[in-house]
C-alpha cells in the first residue's frame, strides 16, 4: 500500500464520504439501529451486534439496501412495504423510517460534530487549489453537513435527494461518487475518494478514481488507510487551467 500522501500534481479533487470522514455520526448511526433491530429481533434472533453486524452489513450502504442485507445474513425476510408505512412497521421501509425518525431525533438533541482532522485536512486541500466535493447517500446529508458548519468547505455536495431524482445506486456501486466527478467536471482518475467503509472501497475502485483513502477501518482494495485524516499528507498543488 503506497504511503498515505495525497499527490496534488497528479490529483484535482478530493471528494469526501459524509458519515464517519466528514461527520462524527457513524456512532449515532449504529445506536439508532441497534435501537430499531432490537426491537424487531426479539423472539426471532440474536440482538444486533452494535459493532459487528453494523460493520459488516449496514455501515457505507443506503438505509434501505443495510436492512435488506443485515436481515439476509440472520435468515429473515420482511415484505418491501412502501414509504407510507407507519415506523417500526415489520416491512424493509417500516424498519428503515424508524431507523431514520430515532437517528434524527439524536441529532436535533445533540448536533453534528465535524472531525477536527477532516477540517484541517479540507483547509489545506483548498488553500493548495484541490477542489472538494460531498457525498452521502442520505436525504438528510445535507442538513447533516450543514449543521456540522463545515459546507462552505466544499465545492459541492451530492446526497440522497440527488440520488433519488437522478436514479443512483448507493455504495458498493460508484455512481454517488462518479455523479460528483461529473459535476466537477473532471475524470475519475483525477478525483481521490476518501470513504470510511469497505462498500465505500469497492466503490471507489469500480469506478477507477485516483486514488481510494480509508479511514479507521480494513483497509484491503484501497490506496491508502489511516487512523484519521491527520495522518494523510499532502504534497504538491493543483495547478490552475491556462488557455
Amino acid at each position: 500500500m503506497n504511503e498515505p500522501v495525497i499527490d496534488l500534481t497528479a490529483i484535482s479533487a478530493v471528494v469526501f464520504d459524509t458519515d464517519g470522514v466528514v461527520t462524527d455520526t457513524a456512532r449515532g448511526h449504529a445506536a439508532a439501529w441497534k435501537h430499531v433491530f432490537d426491537a424487531f429481533l426479539r423472539g426471532r434472533s440474536a440482538p444486533f451486534d452494535i459493532r459487528g453486524d453494523y460493520l459488516r452489513h449496514v455501515d457505507g450502504r443506503p438505509r434501505l439496501d443495510g436492512i435488506r442485507t443485515f436481515l439476509a445474513a440472520r435468515g429473515i425476510s420482511v415484505p418491501e412495504g412502501s414509504p407510507d408505512d407507519a415506523p417500526g412497521d415489520p416491512t424493509v421501509h417500516g424498519l428503515g423510517l424508524a431507523k431514520d425518525r430515532v437517528f434524527m431525533e439524536q441529532v436535533d438533541k445533540y448536533g453534528v460534530a465535524a472531525f477536527p482532522a477532516t477540517v484541517a485536512l479540507l483547509h489545506e486541500l483548498r488553500h493548495r487549489g484541490a477542489r472538494t466535493a460531498a457525498v452521502s447517500a442520505s436525504l438528510h446529508g445535507r442538513r447533516l453537513v450543514g449543521s456540522a458548519g463545515v459546507m462552505h468547505l466544499f465545492d459541492l455536495m451530492v446526497d440522497g435527494n440527488d440520488a433519488a431524482l437522478l436514479n443512483l445506486p448507493g455504495t458498493p456501486d460508484p455512481a454517488l461518487f462518479l455523479e460528483a466527478a461529473r459535476r466537477l467536471d473532471l475524470p475519475a482518475a483525477k478525483v481521490a475518494v476518501v470513504v470510511s467503509a469497505l462498500p465505500g472501497i469497492e466503490a471507489g475502485r469500480k469506478g477507477g478514481f485516483g486514488m481510494v483513502v480509508v479511514v479507521d477501518a480494513e483497509g484491503e482494495g484501497a490506496h491508502a488507510a489511516v487512523p484519521d485524516l491527520g495522518a494523510l499528507g499532502v504534497r504538491g498543488r493543483v495547478l490552475p487551467l491556462t488557455s
